[in-house]
């Protein structure tokens, strides 16, 4: 309603003045608002993707209207179905739930605007037009690797002890994570070189509602009582993200006697990054927010300019409607071999912020 009132005043002047405006110059003043929305600002990751989303696009010409869900699903479900409402022109959305949406990505199917699922694949919807991610497979796939390297696991005779954290069962990327760092890690738990000694092996069983640091320290703190308080090492723990791994260590600090173990993550959040220079984490996989922000963007501009966004895997990513186009960036193991260059010298963190 309001660009025609806006057509309607320009087409006025034009016949009151007997001025000729070109068409493009009318369709420059009509800004196109790009709605985003966030699961929650209690994780650093998501306030890091929802700033340099609006920035990128504000600065790439358009209007933003940047939310956040408190990790609430009915939140999103509100939020998004305003957006609907107010005529934004896309949606760009990290879900808390990916298939709790489908009643507000059914109204901006029936009205047109199209969809760009943010590293959560949306799911179980044929709004969604397109797909931008980093690698999620790969991403566990790194973390199986590096303790395959870590533990020498192939050389090695073991038994190690190893116990296994992932996130959220409702996002979508914990089967990738998990899935990858399993389909290397597994076929030496089937050998006994690797132990779980609790036992949980199972995705259902090493869940972390909402990625929380607190339940998983509970439940690490679980695990040590019941398998570790008589000094039995534990070798490695596998988390999937760096939430989850700053519970496991403050589990560890606070009632753990054994040899440290080798802990992974993901993110490179500036609590588990300074825990890494300090030891107390081996690895986390850098997901650099700035480079899937740039893509999405990229994205925005080629739908709002009526062209095909550019895609690199049209094979992966079925959200139960079909196979979603998808864009990947490469995710990388930050050590601390490599922490500055990755994460300081390009101008990530600053040295102060990981102090």
């Amino acid at each position: 309603m309001k660009r025609k009132m806006v057509s309607a005043i320009l087409c006025a002047s034009m016949v009151a003045g007997m001025v000729v405006v070109p068409a493009a110059t009318a369709q420059a003043a009509d800004k196109k608002v790009i709605g985003v929305t966030m699961p929650t600002k209690d994780l650093q990751r998501w306030n890091q993707d929802g700033e340099n989303m609006k920035k990128e696009l504000e600065a790439a010409g358009y209007e933003v209207d940047l939310q956040y869900a408190s990790n609430d699903v009915s939140t999103q479900v509100s939020q998004l179905e305003n957006q609907v409402a107010n005529g934004c022109d896309l949606l760009v959305v990290a879900s808390i739930d990916g298939s709790s949406l489908g009643e507000p990505l059914k109204q901006a199917k029936e009205k047109g605007i199209p969809v760009i699922s943010y590293d959560r694949l949306l799911m179980n919807s044929d709004a969604v037009s397109y797909y931008a991610t980093f690698d999620n497979y790969k991403v566990g796939q790194k973390q199986g690797e590096y303790l395959v390297d870590a533990l020498d696991l192939d050389n090695a005779d073991g038994p190690f002890n190893i116990e296994l954290f992932t996130g959220d069962p409702g996002d979508n990327n914990c089967n990738f994570f998990f899935g990858g760092a399993m389909d290397v890690l597994q076929k030496y738990i089937d050998d006994g070189k690797l132990v779980v000694k609790s036992g949980q092996t199972e995705f259902e069983q090493v869940a972390t509602a909402n990625w929380d640091s607190a339940k998983a320290q509970d439940r690490m703190d679980t695990i040590i009582a019941g398998n570790y308080s008589d000094g039995t090492n534990l070798d490695a723990v596998l988390c999937s993200n760096d939430s989850t791994a700053l519970g496991v260590e403050n589990a560890l600090a606070a009632s753990y006697t054994g040899e440290y173990p080798i802990i992974t993550g993901q993110d490179c959040d500036t609590p588990n990054v300074k825990n890494l220079v300090a030891g107390k984490q081996a690895m986390s996989v850098f997901k650099d927010t700035r480079a899937l922000a740039s893509a999405v963007v990229k994205m925005v501009d080629s739908i709002m300019k009526g062209e095909e966004p550019e895609v690199n895997d049209t094979k992966s990513y079925d959200n139960g409607t079909g196979v979603i186009p998808t864009y990947l960036c490469d995710p990388v193991v930050v050590t601390t071999d490599n922490y500055k260059e990755i994460l300081i010298d390009s101008g990530y963190y600053t040295e102060d912020q990981i102090k």
